[in-house]
């Protein structure tokens, strides 16, 4: 039953995010309860403990989408840049490599991809949080290797959402890329 209530809420935060929609963060709350027992169940620690740090950054992220700058204006969709994308891809390599370590020491099922996938995700959700194109791209790659990992686990159910996730970060992709090309996006709410 969680597995399948964290397929639910996962679909409907990547959706809101698709959609721009600051519920996504709260959505994403409920998400992260439900897959931290489902990967500690399934042996996944590093994807457990993704989850409670995921709370942290929504927290964060709900926070950065609704507050405003000096101007009065909200947070908008906006690419990253060299220095930020450099950042983010930088911080992946080294956050993987001790993950590794540390997960193989506490015989992670899965040590190698289950800290690419938790380094991937953090940088994705520090982008998604900023609202930077960029953070589809990070998403797009840790959903392909999310995929064949929790079928491998019996983990169909969330293989299956994963799937789904897949699909929606390359709508969400073309979406935020007119949005921030400023032509209208038929799927862009406000936040």
């Amino acid at each position: 039953m969680t597995e399948w209530l964290g397929f639910v809420t996962g679909a409907i935060c990547v959706w809101l995010t698709v959609r721009t929609n600051v519920w996504t963060f709260p959505v994403g709350i409920a998400n992260n309860g439900f897959f931290l027992v489902v990967f500690a169940t399934a042996g996944l620690y590093a994807d457990a403990g993704l989850q409670v740090v995921f709370l942290a950054l929504a927290a964060h992220g709900w926070w950065q989408w609704l507050r405003r700058d000096t101007a009065g204006e909200r947070l908008t969709v906006r690419r990253g840049g060299p220095r930020i994308l450099a950042a983010a891809i930088g911080a992946v390599i080294p956050a993987t490599l001790l993950l590794t370590w540390l997960l193989t020491a506490v015989h992670d099922t899965a040590p190698f991809l289950d800290a690419l996938t938790t380094a991937l995700s953090l940088a994705a959700q520090w982008l998604l949080n900023t609202k930077r194109i960029e953070n589809w791209y990070l998403w797009i790659a840790a959903d392909l290797i999310y995929i064949p990992l929790y079928a491998a686990k019996g983990l169909y159910p969330t293989a299956a959402v994963y799937v789904l996730f897949l699909g929606l970060c390359l709508y969400g992709l073309h979406t935020w890329n007119r949005e921030a090309a400023g032509r209208p996006a038929a799927t862009a709410v406000a936040a």
